[in-house]
């Protein structure tokens, strides 16, 4: 799995990153392990690729990684859950984000996104 900073097949949420250092850690299978252990490093990948072979991110609001809209601080953002406490966090990368008629993300029309990191942001 090798996603690049742009650029996607027909039908897949492309999948961009917040700079080339982590697009090389969720990218590299050693990388990603060195930056979070084995178990999570699978968890990544696997979010990853749940999200390249989504047609849109609405495909993922209800997949086992719990995708959801995050508030406060955080307003913007989406995460993935990968485990107990850390999360896949990422943004809508479509310009302009798609909006619904209420103001609310369109999730049916976002087809880019932008990964921000993954952390434990509970604790």
């Amino acid at each position: 799995m090798i996603f690049a900073m742009g650029g996607s097949g027909g039908g897949e949420v492309e999948i961009l990153f917040r700079d080339e250092r982590l697009r090389r850690r969720c990218n590299q299978e050693k990388e990603r392990r060195r930056a979070w252990g084995t178990e999570r490093a699978k968890q990544i990948g696997k979010r990853l690729d749940d999200l390249h072979a989504a047609p849109d991110l609405e495909a993922m609001r209800h997949s086992a990684g719990r995708c959801e809209e995050l508030t406060g601080d955080r307003t913007g953002q989406l995460s993935l859950r990968i485990d107990a406490n850390y999360r896949l966090l990422f943004e809508p990368a479509n310009d302009p984000v798609p909006r619904r008629t209420d103001g609310g993300l369109d999730w049916s029309k976002v087809t880019a996104i932008r990964i921000l990191g993954v952390e434990d942001y509970h604790g």
